[in-house]
């Protein structure tokens, strides 16, 4: 069965209809509130959430260091580890660019014309089309801007997806058809055993890297890798034996870590 990213402009119908394919397919939805608990489950405190929120991080952000970098490596983490159920269906998150290496990994658009969004958001929510217009526009514009920031690349770029779905012309139902019959296709494969492990390591690896950052901990000059789940290798430098202790005393407090191979070396002149 099928890993499917599913990506929705607001109004767009994309929740209803994801909430139809897992019903179909008897698989996990991976929205907010889903992933948000996969957070808590890792030890990802409730005050650093806000990474999941899909906007780019204001000036004002940058200037009070809320560590977009954090923020952004924090949400990658998660949706690895979903990822590693190897089905379901995750809701949005850059998902679709995160997963793009995969072949298992089957990757939806759900969109719509401003108009139609408009027609859809007044008529669930009871709200004017004036206020309904500034909130698509806004939600368009900061996710469009997540994405840019996250990875330099256009959100609407059809490239990302095997499917684009326009739910002004095709209704929910059809769809859902559509989504779950491809989902079942001999072309999308199962995720491997070895997907999986990637998928697995690399979680743990954004991981590390957040929590570093969190630290106030300069990774620029250190590169690290997984080579079996529980253990870590360190390679880089650093200018003082203290900042490597500290390195080092951050990531044992990562509970999955049960084995570092550290080669950090001290700068004796600066970098």
């Amino acid at each position: 069965m099928a890993l499917i990213t599913l990506t929705k402009s607001l109004g767009s119908g994309g929740i209803a209809i994801a909430r139809r394919v897992v019903e179909q397919l008897n698989m996990e939805l991976f929205d907010d509130d889903r992933l948000q608990a996969e957070a808590r489950e890792m030890g990802i405190r409730t005050e650093d959430l806000k990474s999941l929120d899909e906007s780019a991080p204001g000036l004002f952000d940058r200037i009070l260091g809320k560590k977009p970098d954090m923020y952004l490596d924090l949400m990658e983490a998660v949706v690895y580890k979903v990822a590693r159920h190897g089905q379901g269906v995750i809701i949005g998150h850059g998902s679709q660019m995160l997963l793009c290496d995969f072949g298992c990994a089957l990757h939806v658009r759900i969109h719509s014309s401003e108009k139609q969004r408009i027609n859809n958001l007044m008529e669930e929510n009871n709200l004017s089309r004036k206020a309904v217009r500034k909130l698509i526009r806004k939600s368009d514009s900061e996710r469009n801007g997540f994405f840019k920031f996250a990875f330099h690349m256009d959100l609407n770029d059809p490239s990302l997806y095997d499917l684009v779905i326009n739910t002004e012309k095709i209704s929910r139902e059809t769809a859902t058809r559509f989504i779950v019959d491809l989902a079942s296709a001999e072309e999308i494969s199962t995720c491997s055993l070895t997907a999986l492990e990637a998928m697995e390591k690399l979680s743990l690896l954004k991981k590390v890297e957040a929590e570093l950052l969190k630290h106030n901990v300069n990774i620029a000059m250190l590169q690290f890798e997984v080579p079996e789940n529980g253990k870590l290798d360190i390679h880089g430098m650093t200018t003082a034996q203290n900042e490597k202790d500290h390195i080092l005393n951050v990531i044992r407090g990562i509970p999955e870590i049960k084995d570092i191979r550290s080669e950090i070396v001290i700068a004796q002149d600066g970098y």
